[in-house]
């Protein structure tokens, strides 16, 4: 494999040398009076403004960038994961009994630095969060969580190499976390407020995770706790002895957050028309009333080992898809506008630990979804409906010497095939992670995927040091490669190092 940062080995290596004198730096210098900030609940993602830079279009996202650890944390066994809990299984119940107390605060503060080392070479972030949360129980059976977040992305203050449009949307946002009440009842848990639920079984994959939003401004390449956007919800969970019955339903819901055009890792760009401009407009989200409310069922069990769940969930799509409309006057253009249709998604997950080895996967058929057409009718809208078929299925290996490996293959089926389509009848691929502790304090960890329809793939290194007490240094590189249109290769000119430095509390 040949990596295109070795043309840039030595910028590189100052770079991450450099990282942690830099930031404090760069964000100081920021032109604060200048910051034109915007605050938003992730539920809405509202803004107004117009668009018209371009990228190359291609199929949904599909993957996610998530740990092992992760994924772990994401599982049936995490359904309620506040810090103070007892990991309730089917089965457990929380305690009720207990007085009235509260957790503290608890949080991290994070300063991230990216410079995209192809030509044209620049600075694509110098982030700032601040994470923080609390958590407590009132007693007779009702706890309590809070969190809230902040960034702020001195990259847009500093430089002016984006749009301003991207530069408001991404330089500084606060956001709600996770704000709920969880009541018990008996065998019955409700959760009512603005939380995660994870559906998914699989390392970096979204199939079966089909309910949280998404914050896909950063592509896959964020942290998965990042990454998930919560929705506002009432889940009713039921526990029984090793059965698990799941009830939700999400009257306000939230929506995958893709960026502006001109973005680093905005998603969409269609092909030109000879002689037709091109222009965005904003994104429409479902209006909100009864009949664009998402709802679902699941349900879970544990059978000689074998952890099985099963769900059925019609929502309105998280992911939008692009429509184009095609005006006369006063030049011809096409304009495309992102919109969310109803889709309705059944599917199954499964996990086994077999000793050294977990064998885990996810199903999902899903209907009604649409996608862009490469080739169409100047007259039709652009998109088309499919029927698809998600499938996943890997295995996670303990190995000597504290190393793990994650191997994983998926695919998608879509049916009444469309041959005008980006994407292929059946598109398949995988993934690997490797991990190793190098020390009790330092660890490296590179993830690969890739197609296996086309040379397609984004490769992840990535070394972390606890030197210190709630201290961790980590620095890594994200390198993709494909051709324009790929899932991957849109990316191709946005590879990457970066350094984060995160002091937890």
């Amino acid at each position: 494999m040949k990596l295109k940062m070795k043309k840039n080995s030595g910028v590189i290596i100052a770079f991450l040398i450099g990282f942690v004198f830099t930031l404090g730096g760069g964000s100081a210098w920021a032109d604060l009076e200048g910051m034109r900030s915007s605050l938003r609940d992730q539920q809405t993602g509202l803004d107004f403004s117009q668009e018209i830079e371009l990228r190359p279009a291609v199929v949904p996202y599909l993957l996610a960038e998530k740990t092992v650890d992760e994924a772990k944390a994401g599982s049936r066994d995490a359904l309620f994961d506040d810090d103070d809990d007892a990991l309730l299984k089917p089965g457990a119940k929380s305690e009720t009994g207990r007085v009235s107390s509260a957790s503290g605060i608890k949080g991290y503060l994070q300063f991230e630095m990216a410079r995209a080392y192809d030509t044209p070479v620049h600075w694509s972030k110098m982030l700032t969060r601040a994470d923080i949360s609390a958590q407590g129980n009132l007693g007779d059976g009702i706890k309590w969580k809070l969190g809230a977040r902040m960034d702020y992305d001195a990259v847009y203050s500093l430089y002016d190499f984006y749009p301003s449009a991207v530069a408001d949307d991404q330089r500084f946002n606060l956001y709600l976390r996770e704000n709920y009440l969880d009541i018990a009842a008996g065998d019955w848990d409700l959760r009512l407020g603005k939380q995660n639920v994870v559906w998914g079984e699989m390392v970096g994959l979204f199939f079966a995770d089909v309910v949280s939003a998404r914050d896909m401004r950063e592509f896959i390449l964020s942290e998965f706790d990042i990454l998930r956007i919560p929705q506002w919800a009432a889940r009713a969970e039921y526990f029984k002895d090793d059965f698990h019955a799941e009830l939700l339903w999400i009257p306000v819901a939230s929506y995958n957050e893709i960026g502006k055009p001109g973005a680093e890792f905005f998603p969409f760009g269609p092909p030109s028309i000879p002689g037709v401009a091109t222009q965005f407009k904003n994104e429409k989200l479902p209006s909100r009333n009864l009949s664009n409310t998402n709802y679902g069922v699941r349900f879970s069990t544990l059978k000689d080992g074998w952890d099985i769940s099963g769900f059925a969930y019609s929502s309105m799509d998280i992911e939008p898809t692009f429509y184009r409309q095609l005006v006369a006057v006063p030049q011809p253009t096409a304009i495309y506008q992102a919109r969310h249709d109803r889709i309705n998604q059944f599917g199954g997950t499964l996990a086994k630990d077999l000793g050294s080895v977990v064998l885990k996967g996810e199903v999902v058929y899903t209907r009604g979804r649409k996608f862009y057409l490469a080739s169409s009718s100047y007259l039709s809208d652009g998109v088309v409906p499919q029927n698809t078929l998600d499938w996943a299925f890997g295995l996670d290996f303990t190995l000597p010497a504290d190393t793990r490996l994650n191997v994983q293959v998926f695919q998608r089926d879509l049916f009444d095939y469309d041959p005008n389509l980006f994407a292929d009848k059946h598109e398949s691929g995988y993934s690997l992670l490797l991990n190793h502790k190098l020390s009790d304090k330092l660890e490296a960890q590179v993830t690969w995927i890739s197609s296996l329809n086309r040379t397609d793939w984004v490769v992840r290194p990535r070394v972390m040091w606890n030197f210190e007490k709630n201290w961790r240094l980590a620095i890594g590189a994200d390198v993709f490669s494909g051709p324009p249109l790929g899932f991957f290769g849109r990316f191709d000119g946005n590879d990457r190092v970066y350094s984060e430095v995160r002091y937890s509390f």
